[in-house]
Formats: structure tokens, sequence, C-alpha cells
């Protein structure tokens, strides 16, 4: 590492400082973002309970309906620096940045800088990554932990080294506490690259595979055995699950049942092979073409078809090299990587939504860098041209294919395909070399081929991601691109075309979200509006903006809980607005059974509670969790009184 060029430092600096400013820029207009998560940051922020399972609200009522290690970062800034859109946004554009730079050197390991510094300005560049990294959702930290896995990994198969296989294992047992089996996807391209090409015995080989399982039982298992040996009482209530059950949500509604689409527990919406196929905030219809579908396409495909070529390409040109061939490993890695996961994302029939495809972002970086940069170092071989010249004109064709989908900025469609043929036609013909150019002008040649062949192949998905920055996003499904967009939650509004936001005709949303109290699942006006919070609406910080009366009414009350409302989203809005605590009523969508009637009146028999407050976001009168119980209960012993546009009935004296 020692004799390397200097122009390699400060151009992994460039990089960096690069990402650092694309990704914080006017971060603080994104606001609270996806309120659902930003309501249990805040919750960390005051309670550990809280922090340790990720509770919804300080309360330690319900917990979101996920595991809580994203989580935890952001609310210990905010336990620091106090709570605000900035301290929980800051962590998340910093894991980007990690991100890339992890990137850069795992890719650097095996096919030197400039391959390192192409993979990680593309993974900068994506859309869904400026999206997911300037955003609160789990995403940022399961791909930070995924590349990161990736580079330990990338340094087992070095010397076959299993400490550093079981230290990638433990990390992959954190982005399982991230988001659950989704941080295993990884796991059969890993495997596979070390068991094909670490030096060593194929015995050792796979007992060393036992060390990575170890760091994953280590982490992954310490926690869920800390979850389910915790006395119910003294924890909140698993959301998501039936039986208040972390390994419930593991394996039912937030894991195989996602995939399945027979998702139990909170019972997620309809994904991409039920009611919401045709929804673009859930994935579009199943099949081998999602990725590159109105869903998924503008998030992350834009260099797909390039990836799939190169990967195809480098397995072939490889295939003659020894077994402990660190280029093929390393192609089999991000392969592995690419395949399994685009494969799970596009088959999958349960709940999908287009930012899961920010776990490709990596691998379609990693595949590009290192591809790239090994086909141009051989294009003296016509083979090896004709590759490259194919990578770039692929690139960027499906580009102007992806912005033909939008009428914004139509110019640049037509500026890639252009450069697309341009490119391609100079590295087949290899004019760089040409002897009719002046010996002195052929440095100049070489780096106006290349520039002009990254700009075939990155203006489309960099023009995206810079408009996907310069706009605020906020809800529980943000999309990419130049129009804010985003779903679930209060006031979540629609985007790209073909996708109703919620409280929209044609949303595609189950009616019957907001909970009235005689359970009829109306909300107060009588209208089925499918998720349009009546008490809240959107505000310019993100968060929703609860009625001012019901807002002073909650912050008076002297309760655990000021408040109860079906949902999660109003829930959340709420908490935020008021800075109490509100039990979300049924967890995300209203169909948890939590609290049950019983629980709930003796809660109130306690004075634990301070208000019901009807309808809500999301869910409600799914025919399970007690909802409509507890709020037949509530209207048949409470008098209730209008706060705004809400019925609200009072259970404290």
């Amino acid at each position: 590492m020692g004799n390397q060029p200097r122009w390699v430092r400060p151009s992994a600096a460039a990089l960096l400082a690069f990402t650092a400013v694309l990704y914080l820029w006017n971060l603080e207009a994104t606001g609270y973002a996806n309120s659902f998560y930003a309501a249990a940051i805040q919750a960390g922020t005051k309670d550990w309970t809280a922090l340790l399972f990720g509770s919804l609200d300080a309360g330690n009522a319900i917990t979101v309906d996920k595991p809580p290690a994203a989580l935890w970062i952001p609310a210990l800034v905010g336990r620091v620096f106090g709570f605000s859109p900035l301290s929980m946004l800051v962590p998340q554009a910093l894991m980007g940045v990690a991100a890339v730079g992890l990137l850069y050197l795992t890719v650097k390991r095996i096919s030197g800088p400039a391959a390192g510094l192409l993979a990680g300005g593309v993974l900068a560049l994506t859309p869904v990554a400026a999206l997911m990294f300037r955003f609160n959702n789990p995403d940022a930290m399961l791909t930070l932990c995924l590349v990161l896995a990736a580079y330990l990994t990338t340094r087992a198969i070095e010397k076959a080294g299993w400490k550093w296989l079981a230290a990638a294992g433990a990390v992959i047992g954190l982005a399982f506490l991230t988001k659950m089996l989704q941080g295993f996807l990884i796991v059969p391209g890993l495997a596979l690259a070390y068991v094909w090409a670490a030096p060593t015995s194929l015995g050792r080989r796979l007992l060393h595979l036992l060390a990575a399982a170890g760091g994953i039982l280590l982490v992954a298992g310490s926690y869920i055995a800390l979850f389910q040996l915790t006395p119910a009482s003294t924890r909140p209530y698993m959301a998501g699950s039936e039986t208040n059950s972390f390994l419930e949500l593991t394996f039912g509604y937030n894991g195989l049942g996602r995939i399945t689409g027979s998702e139990g527990g909170g019972g997620g919406m309809p994904g991409g092979g039920g009611g919401m196929g045709g929804n673009v905030g859930f994935g579009g219809a199943a099949g081998i073409t999602r990725m590159f579908g109105t869903s998924f396409g503008g998030e992350v495909s834009w260099l797909l078809p390039s990836a799939l070529i190169l990967l195809g390409a480098g397995l072939w040109f490889t295939r003659r090299e020894a077994r402990t061939s660190r280029t093929r490993a390393a192609l089999v890695l991000w392969g592995g990587w690419l395949l399994v996961t685009t494969g799970i994302l596009s088959f999958m029939s349960g709940t999908v939504h287009p930012y899961y495809a920010v776990a490709l972002a990596p691998a379609i970086a990693a595949l590009v860098g290192m591809g790239g940069v090994e086909l141009w170092r051989g294009r003296s071989h016509l083979p090896a041209r004709i590759t490259l010249a194919a990578t770039v004109l692929a690139g960027s064709v499906w580009s102007a294919v992806l912005l033909g989908r939008d009428t914004w900025l139509p110019w640049i469609r037509v500026a890639v395909v252009i450069l697309g043929v341009l490119a391609a036609v100079a590295l087949l013909l290899r004019i760089d070399s040409l002897q009719a150019i002046p010996a002195r002008f052929r440095r100049t040649a070489t780096a106006t081929v290349v520039a002009v062949s990254l700009l075939a192949g990155g203006l489309g998905s960099t023009a995206w991601t810079f408009a996907t920055a310069a706009q605020p996003h906020s809800g529980s499904i943000p999309t990419s691109g130049p129009t804010a967009s985003a779903m679930g939650g209060p006031g979540g509004q629609g985007g790209r075309a073909g996708f109703a936001g919620p409280g929209t005709s044609g949303s595609g949303l189950p009616d019957g979200s907001g909970l009235a109290p005689d359970g009829s699942g109306l909300a107060p006006n009588g209208s089925t509006d499918g998720g349009s919070a009546p008490n809240v609406a959107m505000g310019p910080d993100g968060a929703g903006t609860a009625n001012s009366e019901l807002t002073a009414l909650l912050k008076a009350s002297t309760a655990k809980w000021s408040g109860i409302v079906s949902g999660a989203s109003q829930a959340a809005s709420l908490e935020l607005a008021t800075g109490t605590n509100v039990i979300a009523l049924g967890g995300w969508n209203g169909g948890d059974p939590y609290p049950t009637l019983a629980q709930f009146q003796e809660m109130v028999a306690n004075g634990k509670i301070g208000y019901f407050i009807s309808g809500g976001g999301m869910g409600g009168g799914r025919g399970r969790g007690g909802n409509s119980e507890v709020a037949t209960w509530v209207a048949a012993n409470f008098e209730g009184q209008t706060v705004g546009n809400s019925t609200v009935y009072k259970l404290t004296n």
C-alpha cells in the first residue's frame, strides 16, 4: 500500500467528501421523515427500556414492527445532542458515507484504487441510496452492515482467516437485528465465495463457516434470548406478532410471510402478488422483470444490465484461473449477493416496497467498478473491448428508457444515448491508441474516452440522484426522483404515475383504516379513505401536525399515556407533536392484539391513559386485536367530545 500513486488518497478523500455533501446538504428539510421511526427514536432518547426494545413510545406499550438496532445510534446521538430531525438524520447520512468508504476499500483490495473509486461513486450516486441515507428507515444501517460484512469476508478469503469470517458473521447478526431475514440474503454469496476460494483445505473452509455462524448466533441469538426471557410485564409488546414473540415476527409477518404473502402477525398489506400488485409503492407485479419495472426501476436498476453483463463476462474470463483467484472470488461474492437479493425481491409475493432495493446498490456498484476497470485494462483484446462497449451502451440505453418514464428534463435522455453510442464506438475502435493520433495527445484521448463512457452510463442516475437529494421526503414509503413522494402516515402524498397516495381514490388501501368508537371501522366523518388520519395533517417538517386543540389536550394530561389511538402512524405523529406518550392501539396497522379489552380496562382503572381518540391511520377493523371491542366499550362508558374534527373520550377524572 505504501507505493500507491499519489492521486489515490486525495481521490478517496474527495469521494468521501462529495458523498458527505450530497447526503448532508439541506438535510433539515426532510424533517422527521418517517414519523413512525422518528417517534421510536424520540422514545429511545427518553427511556432506556424503550431504546433497548425499540418501543414506539417511552411508556413502553408496544414496539415498532422491526428489531431495534437501527434505532440505537440515532437515539444515542439524540440523548447526547437532544432529539431533533438533524440528530436523527445526520447519523443516517454518515452511515452512507461509511458504506461508500467501505465499498471503496473492499473493491480496491481486489481490483485497485480506480475500481474502488468507481464502485464507491456508483453507490453514492444510486438514487435509492441517496434516498435512504437521507431518511430514517432501517435500510441505511442494514446497507452499512451488509457492506461491512462483505469487506470482512474479503479479508477472510485472502488468508483463510476464520477470525475475519467470525466478525463478518457478527455483523450479519447485527443486520438481522436491523431488518431481520433481509440481512441474511447476502449469506449465500459470502459463504460460497469463501468455500470456493479461501487458501486452505475444504475441511478447514467448512469449519471456518461454523465460526461465521457462531458470530451470527452470538449477536442475533443473544438479543432474541434477552427479549424472549424478559417478562412480558416489564417490556413492550412485540408489534407484528399475535403472541408477543420476537421469533413469531421473524418467521411470520416480518420474515417468511413477506416472501410467501402469508403475512401473519400484524399482517402487512398485500404485496406485489396481492391486491396492491399494480401500486408502485408496493412493488408492482411479482416476476423476473420487477426490478426493471415502474416501481423499482428508477430506484436502483440504472446500471443493473451493465452489472449483469460484467458479472457474466468476469466469470467467463476468469474460468481458467486458480481456485484461489481473488478476482473470481469477489465476482462470486458480489454476484451471489446480487442474484439472490434480486431473485427474492423480484418474486416475493408479500409486502415489498421500492426502497428495499437499496440492498442491491452495493453489489451493482462493486460489479461495475471491478468489471469496468478489469475490462479496460484488457481492452487490447477484442472480446474485452466488445464486452466493455456493450456494457456502456446497455447502461446508456437503459438510462434513457428509465428517463423516458418521466417528463423531467427530456434532453438528458437524448444525451445519454448519444454519449453511449460515441463511447461504444470509441471503445471498439480503441481510439485512444490509434497511430493517427500524435503520442502527446493520446493521454488526452484516453481521458476523453473514459469521461464519455462514465457520462454515458452514469449521467442519468446521477441526475436522478441529485433530484432526489434536492427534495424532502416523508411518510412510510418514500420513492426517489424529482418529485417528493411518499406513502403512508398522515398526509403521505402520491408520487409517480400509477401511485395514489392515502386518502385518494385508487390508492388500493383497505377501507376502514380509521376506527370509530362503534367498531365500524369508519373514521369520525364516516369516510373510508384508507388511512388519511382525521386528526393529523402533514406538516412541513415531515411529521404529522396535530390539531392544536387536541395537542393542548394531550399535553395537559398527567397520565402515563396521554392518549390511545388506532394505528401507529397517528400515534407517532401525536407523540412528535406533543412530546407525550401515546399508545398505538393494535400496532402499525391496528391489527395486533394489544392491548386487549381486559388490559385496556385495567390501564383505564389505574388512570394510566388520558384520552381515547377515535379514528386512526393504517389498518383498524381487521377482525383481530380487540380494537372494535375497545372502541365499543369506550363509547358505551364514556362521553365523547368534539376536539377539532375528532371525537375524543376522556378516560381519567
